[in-house]
């Protein structure tokens, strides 16, 4: 049965803001972030001073089409990560910046080409009791101005249970005050919450533990919004278990867990020829957001990590390349403790959202758009080539040594850009010829990838 170690929560940026809300019908599920850059890149417990400049020096230049960024509320004191996950109210009074940080962050972001995805949770309020990061002064299922007693479920233990629907939906997730969301009250609570981001210019939400929301109820806190924007909700699958990610594509994109598993089985295991059918056995490609890892599944094993080197870095080139799914690079910072918040300087960080081989993937996959996968390679073990119609080519190499190969591709003859290893626009050095039947010679060293885009 799974579960979660962790206090688990996710971002409540905003203020309850919004007085008063139009009756609408239930909003369409939105599936795939709108645009045509769609890759998102999570700047994990970042703060929004820094996300902006990310934004400007970073994610922008690089193609990125979202950002998304941890809690912006008022949480639980402490050092630890999972605080920011603890809301105590809906006012921006966190630790990574303010109100106006964050209205700032978003302008900036906006400016540089880059939409704004705030994680909300809107399953749970804090455990325990005492004075947030705000200065509310708070006891469990008292948070003054926003909930009392009446709004939370009747279900006052944790979850003990995953093949029990009332279990895993109104019970408590680690111990965390469980809202009652068949309330009116608090749908419309929630609802305004989620608009009065909107009218800071936020695009779109990740719904943090969604599973332990009814679809239902989900529903009906959108249909009680504005303008919902784009939505992905966090559910994790698990074998057998009572609720499962299929419910939840009629309110929007899910986080496919099973595919940062598959992953990591792939690349740690030696065999990435089955990667050709990575689709299987999972949601549909428009309603998937694929990751090779986030800040639970970092920690859990679930998943490779950056601590997993080169074949992590190879994970995420595949990810960007493949068309399934729409693509979310994890970009957290370096730990030994679980619980460790995130550092207090500019150290630390991993920064994988601006390495070339991922800016590089951006650009590549932003280039093939929706072309279809084509002629396939593998080797039957550590080696895949694939193709995006005459848009592009991608080859990788997880083996311990050097692979040199002559791939049929479906790319018109000419010069192309190695974009792994630098930008299309300045590709001194990195350039391959294509012949005119669609053949390319390529070597490909030990644990990295080739990427081939038109030399611009």
């Amino acid at each position: 049965m799974q579960q979660r170690s962790r206090v688990l929560g996710g971002a409540l940026a905003g203020v309850l803001a919004a007085a008063g809300l139009a009756t609408v019908a239930p909003w369409p599920s939105q599936a795939i972030p709108p645009g045509e850059k769609t890759v998102t890149a999570t700047l994990f417990e970042w703060k929004y001073a820094d996300v902006a400049k990310a934004c400007t020096d970073q994610l922008g230049p690089a193609g990125y089409g979202y950002v998304e960024v941890s809690p912006a509320t008022e949480h639980i004191k402490g050092d630890q990560w999972w605080t920011s996950y603890q809301p105590v109210s809906y006012k921006i009074a966190g630790r990574l910046g303010d109100r106006n940080a964050f209205a700032s962050m978003v302008r900036t972001c906006h400016g540089a080409g880059v939409k704004v995805i705030a994680d909300a949770v809107i399953n749970h309020m804090a455990a325990g009791a005492g004075t947030g990061t705000g200065g509310t002064r708070y006891t469990k299922y008292h948070y003054p101005g926003v909930y009392q007693d009446q709004d939370f479920h009747g279900c006052r233990k944790s979850i003990s249970d995953y093949g029990n629907r009332t279990d895993v939906q109104t019970c408590e997730l680690v111990g965390l005050a469980d809202l009652d969301t068949g309330s009116e009250y608090v749908r419309t609570t929630i609802a305004k919450y989620l608009d009065g981001l909107r009218s800071m210019g936020v695009d779109g939400f990740r719904v943090d533990a969604a599973k332990h929301i009814s679809a239902t109820d989900l529903a009906a806190v959108k249909g009680r919004m504005r303008d919902p924007g784009y939505w992905v909700q966090e559910v994790i699958y698990g074998a057998g278990e009572a609720v499962q990610p299929e419910e939840y594509t009629g309110t929007g994109d899910v986080d496919e867990f099973r595919y940062g598993s598959h992953l990591k089985s792939a690349f740690q295991g030696g065999n990435l020829a089955g990667l050709k059918a990575v689709a299987d056995g999972k949601l549909g490609g428009d309603k998937a957001r694929t990751f090779v890892d986030n800040w639970d599944t970092e920690r859990n094993g679930s998943t490779l990590t950056y601590k997993d080197g080169a074949a992590y870095t190879l994970a995420n080139v595949f990810m960007l390349a493949s068309p399934y799914g729409s693509p979310n690079v994890y970009s957290g910072y370096e730990w030994s403790d679980k619980d460790a918040g995130p550092p207090s300087g500019s150290g630390g960080w991993t920064r994988e959202h601006a390495k070339q081989e991922i800016t590089g993937m951006v650009g590549f996959r932003n280039a093939v758009g929706a072309a279809p996968l084509t002629d396939w390679w593998d080797n039957g073990s550590s080696a895949i080539a694939f193709g995006r119609g005459g848009k592009g080519f991608v080859a990788l190499n997880n083996g311990a040594g050097e692979l040199t190969q002559t791939f049929a591709t479906s790319l018109p003859g000419g010069t192309y850009c190695d974009v792994v290893a630098a930008a299309p626009s300045s590709c001194y050095g990195h350039t391959v010829t294509v012949g005119d039947d669609g053949k390319v010679r390529l070597t490909v060293p030990a644990k990295r990838a080739v990427a081939l885009l038109p030399v611009r």
